[in-house]
C-alpha cells in the first residue's frame, strides 16, 4: 500500500505542539520541501514565525535508517560551537500523532543552492562562499566530540570498516537488479581499505552545498542541514564528498563540475579547497584521498539504491527523483573504481 509522504495531519501538529512546544500559537499550514530523498519535511507557518518539521517517512524502513531522533541530538549539541545549525525545538518519538517520529526546529531565512556551480553570484563572491563552506567542515571536524556531549554518537573502532560494512548491507537490502560494478566496487572497498590512523571527529555523512543555507545578501553560512548520516567517524569522508560530487556532470540530479572553468567562475580546485580545509585543521597534508573519495561513491551509489528501492515500494519522499535515481547507481559505482585507480 502507498503510503503518504506528502501531506501531514495539521490538527494532530497543532494540537501537540499547542502543547509541548513554549510561544507556539496556530494555526499552523504546511508547504513541503521537494527536495530532498529521505525524511519528508515541511515548512510550518504560524502567525508569529516559522519552523520547519522533518519527520521519519511512514511505512516498512530499512533498519537504522531515517534516524531523525540523531538529528535532532546532534543540532542540539552543536548549537553553542563554531558549526552553524538550525535551534531545534522538540523531538516526538509517539507515532501515535502523526503516524511516524518527528522532530521540529527554527525555520533558517537564508538562501540555499542546488549546484555547485553557485548560479547567480559573481566570481569574487562564490570564492568567499566556497571559502566560507570550507570553514565551517574544518571547524565541524575541529569540535571536540567529548567536549559537547557526542563521544558515544558512533560506536568506537574502525569507522571505514564499520561504513562499509553498514552500506554493503543497506545496498543489499535494497538491491533490484544485479550490478557487476558495483559488486567490483564492494570487493575493492575492502581490498584496498587504509589502516585505521585513529582520526575521530564527528562527520556530517552529506556534506554538500545543497545541504546548507547562506545569507539571502552574502556569503556567510547560516546552517548546516540534513544530519541523518551524521556518526563519529573519520573526517576525511566529509571532505571526499564534495570532491566525489564535483567529479560529475552537472545537472539537477548529479550537481557536479566536471567540465566546468572553475577559475573563471572564481571556484576553487580540487586542491586548492584541499590545501583550504588542511590549514582550517592546522594539518599538513592528506595520504589516501583516492580511497576515501572512492568510498564516497560507494555510499552515495548504495544510498541512491535505497532511494530507488523506497520509490518501488511507495515511500519515497520525491517519487518521481526516486525512479530517477535507479539510471545514477551504476554511474556512482563506476565512478568510485576510477577513483580507486587514480
Amino acid at each position: 500500500m502507498t503510503q503518504d509522504t506528502q501531506t501531514l495531519d495539521l490538527d494532530a501538529v497543532e494540537r501537540y505542539l499547542t502543547t509541548h512546544l513554549p510561544g507556539f500559537q496556530g494555526p499552523v499550514a504546511a508547504e513541503k520541501f521537494q527536495v530532498g530523498q529521505s525524511n519528508p519535511t515541511f515548512r510550518l507557518d504560524t502567525p508569529k514565525r516559522r519552523y520547519v518539521l522533518r519527520r521519519k517517512p511512514p511505512g516498512v524502513l530499512l533498519k537504522s535508517a531515517h534516524a531523525v531522533d540523531r538529528e535532532f541530538r546532534v543540532q542540539r549539541a552543536l548549537a553553542d560551537t563554531d558549526v552553524p545549525v538550525a535551534q531545534v525545538h522538540l523531538l516526538c518519538q509517539d507515532p501515535a500523532i502523526i503516524g511516524s517520529d518527528f522532530y521540529v526546529m527554527d525555520h533558517v531565512d537564508g538562501r540555499n543552492f542546488n549546484e555547485p556551480t553557485l548560479d547567480g553570484l559573481t566570481p569574487p563572491d562564490r570564492r568567499a562562499l566556497m571559502d566560507d563552506w570550507n570553514r565551517v567542515l574544518a571547524a565541524l571536524h575541529n569540535v571536540d566530540i567529548n567536549v559537547v556531549g557526542l563521544g558515544d554518537y558512533g560506536p568506537p573502532g574502525n569507522y571505514l570498516e564499520r561504513q562499509i560494512g553498514r552500506w554493503t548491507q543497506q545496498y543489499k537490502a535494497a538491491e533490484t537488479t544485479p550490478l557487476p560494478a558495483m559488486d567490483a566496487l564492494i570487493a575493492a572497498m575492502a581490498d584496498h581499505r587504509p589502516a585505521d590512523d585513529g582520526q575521530r571527529t564527528l562527520v556530517h555523512g552529506d556534506y554538500r552545498i545543497d545541504n546548507m543555507m547562506f545569507e539571502r545578501d552574502g556569503t556567510r553560512c547560516l546552517a548546516v542541514l540534513d544530519w541523518e548520516l551524521s556518526t563519529t567517524g573519520h573526517p576525511y569522508a566529509d571532505l571526499a564528498a564534495v570532491l566525489m560530487q564535483w567529479q560529475m556532470p552537472p545537472g539537477p540530479d548529479t550537481r557536479g563540475l566536471m567540465g566546468v572553468d572553475r577559475g573563471a567562475l572564481g571556484l576553487p580546485s580540487d586542491d586548492e579547497f584541499v590545501a583550504r580545509y588542511c590549514e582550517g585543521r592546522g594539518i599538513a597534508r592528506i595520504d589516501n584521498l583516492g580511497f576515501y573519495v572512492a568510498f564516497c561513491f560507494f555510499r552515495m551509489a548504495a544510498i541512491l539504491q535505497g532511494v530507488f528501492r523506497r520509490s518501488l515500494d511507495g515511500n519515497a519522499s520525491n517519487p518521481e527523483g526516486g525512479r530517477r535515481a535507479e539510471q545514477l547507481v551504476p554511474q556512482f559505482a563506476k565512478g568510485g573504481l576510477a577513483a580507486l585507480e587514480t
